[in-house]
């Protein structure tokens, strides 16, 4: 697929001076033929055909996932001056990739993930392993394993610092497992998180900071020097806090000094996330007037606190980095659509002749870069654009197209976007974003409210998926940042989604009543989707107003409150989970397989059978109530996926589902 797209949008556009415009055909084509009929869940039920992507330090060799059949998914290589795809890791279906990194021009590191179940419980599991461009000397980092291994290693750990001018080698946090061995001199006895220093060719190990019980993560300044260390709290029974205490070293010194103390339950505190070498200090997420802000906090032993971005009115929640060492060159927010601020006036300038190369593209992303940063690889789309890589090449100003992020839409008209506000009963404005059909006048439509997940979660302007699918079906789509929504600050989140879960029901099915009140929606055909957190939206929608909502779809829902939060009984963040849904008659009340007598409306669900996000016997409690309610249900489980339903044949079938459940049920024909 990604061999086809490079030749042919190499061909269409060739490279172009970056204030340029693709030139014009010198004559008109011949008339292509008539294309096929569109099969829609086809097209937007196909995962994305590049699911990361990564450039090489010397800036010829782009290394890329891309989707395979099931879950499973590939690693390509190409060399850029010669666009020849080049399979160097065949994946498998239980075992997925994540995102790769080059550690010198000719090896990466990659990562991977998978769910297990293990004695009834579902377990994460992930690991890193370095190969060469064409596949070869393939070596997993992290510990050994071991039959002697006291207890189960989830995570090898993590790459921290590419150590550029190193070839071969990176820092990595490593999870170590102590060994139940006795009478052996090699038993291995330490145990937690640590630092080491590998060669990931022979995989020769070098120790930089001994593994504690408690540490959480470290940071580096991009330069090899550990700065920041993440340690998490516990209770004399070992359950997690939700407290993070973050301790930092100043330079050229072995102690570690109190930086700060971060509550994950209540967003209180400072979070590090960068050091940057040559100013010494670190940069920092803290609130300020109740939303998220950066600022860069010296590590001279001063701890003088500087200002870098806020915003009034939403979270500044996006740090902007680039090249080998993570350079902190932005930061960015979502308002009406994502907005970046660079710190780089260089790149700033770049990304405005970007902006006027790709006016149909106004989201860019900087994804990678050579060591040098004379060679950018970059990310653009919109809302009706699901995206495109390119290469820039700043001596000679040239921008390459590489390949398209979902190549079958390339010809498909995609539907706008629009941001809207609505009034809620109590005359607060939500945010939301409206996509309407390509065709017709956008007015009496069949439509859908749309809750996104979370619920410490927010949609944004872009492409989406499953919006353009009902679009495309003729549906309009509202997807509304209610009350409970991640990015407009702590006063807006309130008590999250659950337990201020009142609040956030009342502005999401305002959301339908806005629609049918601007005479967008046919109050006869208004349905509503979700996933995850929206799932459960949708489900309790009709518990508080079983009229409004003709049709409900709920993908992976948490449908009682209880056993959501009890799922999390046998895990370290046991007593996290449970602050976050709270104590009190809501976790009834807020539940709706415990008030499935109320819905009015068929439900339709989905799950897969290894999510460990929100378990499966959520979805098939909900079923057995609906039906022993006397109310019309039906559950589609697949077997083997997980949250996301992370395949493209399970996707295709549900959209097929959905579709064909919704003109059935609101008797569209």
């Amino acid at each position: 697929m990604i061999r086809k797209i490079w030749a042919v949008s190499a061909a269409l556009v060739a490279t172009m001076p970056l204030h340029a415009q693709a030139p014009a055909p010198a004559s008109s084509p011949a008339p292509a033929p008539a294309p096929a009929a569109f099969d829609a869940a086809a097209g937007f039920g196909m995962r994305q055909s590049v699911q990361s992507i990564a450039l090489s330090p010397d800036g010829r060799t782009i290394a890329y996932v891309e989707p395979a059949a099931g879950q499973a998914s590939n690693i390509y290589t190409v060399d850029i001056e010669n666009p020849e795809p080049r399979l160097a890791i065949r994946g498998s279906e239980h075992q997925r990739f994540g995102g790769c990194g080059f550690v010198s021009s000719r090896r990466l590191v990659c990562s991977t993930y998978s769910i297990q179940d293990v004695g009834g419980e579902l377990i994460p599991f992930s690991s890193l392993f370095a190969f060469d461009t064409d596949g070869g000397n393939l070596r997993e980092l992290g510990q050994r394993r071991s039959n002697e291994a006291l207890y189960i290693r989830a995570s090898s750990g993590s790459i921290i610092d590419y150590l550029p001018g190193n070839d071969d080698q990176v820092m990595m946090s490593q999870v170590f497992v102590p060994e139940q061995t006795t009478g052996s001199l090699l038993r291995r006895t330490g145990e937690g998180l640590g630092v080491v220093r590998v060669n990931t060719s022979n995989l020769r190990t070098a120790q930089i900071e001994a593994p504690r019980p408690r540490a959480a993560g470290f940071i580096t300044d991009g330069w090899g020097n550990v700065r920041i260390m993440a340690v998490d709290d516990a209770t004399g029974t070992g359950m997690s806090t939700g407290r993070i205490v973050f301790q930092y070293r100043p330079v050229g010194s072995n102690d570690w000094q109190d930086f700060g103390t971060y509550d994950s339950t209540t967003g209180q505190g400072p979070y590090p996330v960068a050091v940057d070498h040559e100013l010494n200090a670190a940069y920092v997420f803290e609130r300020l007037n109740g939303r998220e802000a950066l600022y860069r906090v010296s590590l001279d032993g001063s701890m003088r606190k500087e200002l870098v971005a806020s915003h009034p009115h939403v979270d500044v929640d996006g740090l902007i980095r680039i090249g080998r060492r993570n350079r902190v060159v932005g930061v960015s927010w979502a308002t009406e659509r994502r907005e970046a601020v660079y710190l780089d006036p260089e790149l700033q300038r770049i990304a405005e002749q970007l902006h006027r190369a790709l006016p149909n593209s106004p989201l860019i992303n900087f994804e990678d870069a050579s060591e040098d940063e004379s060679r950018l690889l970059i990310w653009a789309g919109s809302d009706t654009d699901p995206g495109k890589y390119y290469l820039y090449d700043r001596a000679s100003r040239r921008l390459t197209p590489l390949m398209a992020v979902r190549p079958e839409l390339e010809t498909v008209r995609l539907a706008s976007v629009r941001p809207v506000t609505y009034r809620a009963a109590d005359g607060t404005n939500i945010p939301g974003y409206l996509t309407l059909p390509p065709e017709g006048t956008g007015r009496g439509l069949p439509a859908i409210v749309m809750p996104h997940g979370g619920p410490g979660s927010r949609d944004e302007w872009g492409f989406d998926w499953l919006a353009q699918y009902y679009a495309n079906g003729g549906y309009a789509v509202l997807q509304p940042n209610f009350r409970g929504s991640a990015g407009y600050g702590s006063a807006w989140f309130q008590n999250n989604g659950f337990q201020s879960w009142q609040t956030a029901i009342g502005d999401i099915n305002d959301a339908g009543r806005w629609l049918v009140s601007e005479g967008i929606a046919d109050p006869a055909k208004l349905a509503i989707v979700g996933w995850s957190y929206g799932g459960y939206a949708a489900l309790q929608s009709n518990v508080v107003d079983p009229n409004l909502f003709k049709a409900v779809v709920g993908i992976a829902p948490v449908t009682d409150l209880t056993s959501a939060r009890d799922a999390w009984r046998n895990w370290g963040n046991a007593a996290v989970v449970r602050d976050f849904f709270g104590t009190g008659p809501h976790l009834q009340q807020g539940s709706p397989a415990q008030n499935a007598a109320a819905i009015r409306a068929p439900v339709l669900l989905f799950h897969g059978t290894m999510d460990r996000n929100v378990l499966l016997q959520q979805s098939r409690l909900m079923d057995e109530r609906l039906r022993g309610a006397g109310r019309a249900s039906e559950l589609v489980v697949y077997d083997g996926l997980d949250h996301q339903l992370d395949n493209s044949a399970a996707r295709i079938d549900m959209l097929r589902r959905t579709d064909a459940f919704l003109r059935r049920t609101l008797g569209i024909q």
